[in-house]
């Protein structure tokens, strides 16, 4: 059976600590992300098309940015 083709999107989540439990041995990491979003009824009908990324904004601020990649339906 055919399948159109899909395209990406992404959503881009600021200002999330990257050290949540104020350890600096623990990061929020993307399997953080991933069990979040399966326990948020927001994201039922979402499909990640990526494992979600988190990037520490700067060195020397404990802030975060994830980005996660979805398909379109």
């Amino acid at each position: 059976m055919p399948r159109l083709p899909q395209s990406k999107s992404f959503l881009k989540i600021i200002g999330i600590p990257y050290f949540p439990n104020g350890n600096l041995q623990e990061h929020f990491n993307s399997l953080d992300v991933e069990n979040i979003i399966k326990q948020n009824h927001i994201f039922n009908n979402v499909t990640l098309a990526l494992k979600p990324r988190v990037i520490k904004v700067l060195p020397k601020l404990d802030m975060a940015i994830i980005w996660i990649n979805i398909w379109d339906v």
